[in-house]
C-alpha cells in the first residue's frame, strides 16, 4: 500500500465524488478482513497516515505465562525478544507485510474496496434523485421488454424502470423516445441499487407541467387548487388567480392553446379541462362540469349535490361512461347527481 494508493483514491472522488476517508475506512475493512480470512480469529490494526501516504497492518496479541491461542497470545519470552519492555498483560503489536497476503486475502480485499464503490456511487445516486423526488425530469427509453411493456429509461443519473402500468394508456414507448417522467419516491433498501419509482400517470406530474409551461403559475400569480385525472384520457384541473387582471384559465390555455397543447402532447394527446376555482361550492360544481353548462346546483346533504341542466346538456355532463361527472366529483370533493330537465 504506497502513494499509488491515495492517489487512486484522490482520482476516485474528483471523479465520482467519493471522499478519500471514506474509501480509506473501506481499505482498512478489506485489509483486516483479508486478514483474517488467512488467519481465523486474529487480532490486527491498521494505521492510515495520509499525509505521509502509508497504510500499515499490525498484528495484535497479548503477552501470557501459557500460550493457550497463538494468534491472539505470545509468551513472555517471544515479546522480550521484539522488546525487552513487554511484561505480562501488555500488548504486542508487529507489523504485517500486506506484501505476503496470499491470492485469497488480496481478492478479498479487493471486493471489500468494489463494493465499497458502489455503495458510494448508490448514495450518490439517491443523494441526486432526492433532489428530484416529486419532480419531472427528461429521460430516454433505452429498452423495452415486449413480454410485459415494461421500458428501462436513461434518466441522466442512471437507468430506471418505467412499469407498464405507470405509462400512459395507448401510447408506445419504443427505444430513443424522449419522454418526461415524475419520481414518485426513492428507497435506499434496493439490493442492486436504489429503487426509484417514475411514473407518467401519477395527478401531479399535470401539476409540475402546469409549473413548467405557464409561467404565471410559476410566478405564483396563477394557483393550481385541484387535480382529478384518468391517464391518456382526461384530466380536470381547478386554478385560480391572485391578480384580478389575469384571467387563471386564459393564462393556463395560452393563445389558441398553444400552451396547454404542449402539454396535452407530451401526454399523449390526454384531454385537460382548465376549470376555474370557486370558494362558493355550488359555482366550484357548476364549472368543474364543463363543458357541459348547469342550469342549478342544489345540495342535499353535507358533501352531495344535485345538479340540475337541460336535457341536451344531459350526456355532456355525465361523459362517455360517466367519466366527465365522475372527474368532477373526484375534483370537488363533492358526490353529483346529474338530473337532466326538458327545454322550456
Amino acid at each position: 500500500m504506497n502513494s499509488e494508493l491515495f492517489e487512486a483514491l484522490d482520482l476516485l472522488e474528483k471523479t465520482k465524488g467519493i471522499p478519500v476517508d471514506y474509501m480509506l475506512e473501506k481499505v482498512e475493512a478489506a485489509l483486516i478482513s483479508a486478514y483474517k480470512k488467512e488467519e481465523g480469529s486474529a487480532s490486527v490494526r491498521v494505521a492510515i497516515n495520509r499525509e505521509k501516504k502509508t497504510l500499515k497492518l499490525f498484528r495484535v496479541r497479548t503477552v501470557v505465562d501459557e500460550v493457550l491461542d497463538p494468534k491472539s497470545e505470545i509468551s513472555l519470552e517471544e515479546a522480550q525478544k521484539l522488546s525487552r519492555r513487554y511484561t505480562l498483560g501488555t500488548v504486542v503489536e508487529d507489523e504485517m507485510k500486506t506484501k505476503n497476503f496470499g491470492r485469497i486475502s488480496a481478492q478479498t480485499a479487493k471486493q471489500v474496496i468494489v463494493q465499497g464503490i458502489r455503495e458510494a456511487e448508490k448514495s450518490n445516486i439517491i443523494r441526486d434523485y432526492e433532489k428530484k423526488r416529486e419532480e419531472i425530469i427528461s429521460a430516454v427509453v433505452v429498452k423495452r421488454d415486449d413480454s410485459n411493456g415494461d421500458v428501462v429509461v436513461d434518466t441522466g443519473t442512471s437507468n430506471a424502470l418505467l412499469p407498464k402500468d405507470e405509462q400512459i394508456p395507448g401510447e408506445d414507448l419504443r427505444v430513443g423516445d424522449r419522454i418526461k417522467v415524475f419520481v414518485t419516491e426513492v428507497s435506499k433498501t434496493g439490493e442492486k441499487g436504489p429503487l426509484v419509482t417514475i411514473s407518467r400517470t401519477h395527478p401531479a406530474m399535470v401539476k409540475r407541467m402546469f409549473e413548467a409551461e405557464i409561467p404565471e403559475i410559476a410566478d405564483g400569480i396563477v394557483i393550481v387548487r385541484g387535480i382529478a385525472r384518468e391517464p391518456g384520457s382526461r384530466t380536470k384541473i381547478a386554478v385560480e388567480s391572485r391578480d384580478e387582471n389575469v384571467d387563471a384559465v386564459g393564462a393556463c390555455i395560452g393563445n389558441r392553446g398553444m400552451r396547454i397543447g404542449d402539454i396535452v402532447d407530451e401526454l399523449h394527446g390526454e384531454k385537460i379541462d382548465v376549470i376555474e376555482y370557486s370558494e362558493y361550492a355550488e359555482k366550484y360544481i357548476a364549472a368543474s362540469l364543463s363543458p357541459a353548462t348547469v342550469r342549478e346546483v342544489e345540495f342535499d346533504g353535507e358533501r352531495s349535490a344535485k345538479v340540475i341542466v337541460d336535457g341536451d346538456q344531459l350526456s355532456l355532463a355525465i361523459g362517455k361512461e360517466g367519466q366527465n361527472v365522475r372527474l368532477a366529483a373526484k375534483l370537488t370533493g363533492y358526490k353529483i347527481d346529474i338530473k337532466g330537465v326538458k327545454l322550456g
